[in-house]
């Protein structure tokens, strides 16, 4: 115990900055749950899609085109707030929402909980993130977009 004193009193700097990262991680970790917008990984993603969720593709028709998730609904962010009446019988359902990096889709995620929905997720990395996880990709007008 003297020693770890004799170090503290000898590298106060040091300790100083490994105590202010400490309560800063603490800090920014109490105000991401307090903020609840709830983020999943491409992988945890799957398993709510497996499990009856329904993905939202904020993206515009042109990047849904290129490249989207499986029986996505297209609903491009710009058009989300006149949409909203279509998606009200999602409430009960857990929603996805994705766009090309996953910075639109947390906006979405809280318009979507004001909404009224109860499960909203914003996908962390968006397509990008999807991607380069190596999940599957529908390309084209394959799939028939629900509205």
């Amino acid at each position: 115990m003297d020693r770890l004193l004799e170090f503290a009193g000898n590298n106060t700097l040091l300790v100083f900055a490994l105590v202010t990262s400490f309560f800063l991680v603490i800090v920014t970790e109490l105000r991401r749950k307090a903020g609840e917008v709830t983020s999943v990984l491409a992988g945890d993603a799957v398993k709510l899609i497996n499990n009856d969720a329904v993905v939202v593709d904020l993206r515009s028709a042109e990047s849904y085109a290129r490249g989207h998730i499986v029986n996505a609904r297209n609903i491009p962010f710009d058009e989300l707030d006149a949409r909203l009446d279509k998606l009200s019988n999602l409430k009960g359902k857990p929603v996805v929402a994705v766009c090309d990096a996953g910075i639109t889709s947390t906006k979405a995620v809280d318009k979507l909980k004001k909404a009224g929905f109860e499960s909203v997720y914003s996908l962390k990395g968006g397509m990008t993130g999807w991607s380069q996880d190596g999940l599957p990709i529908v390309t084209g007008k394959k799939t028939k977009q629900k509205k």
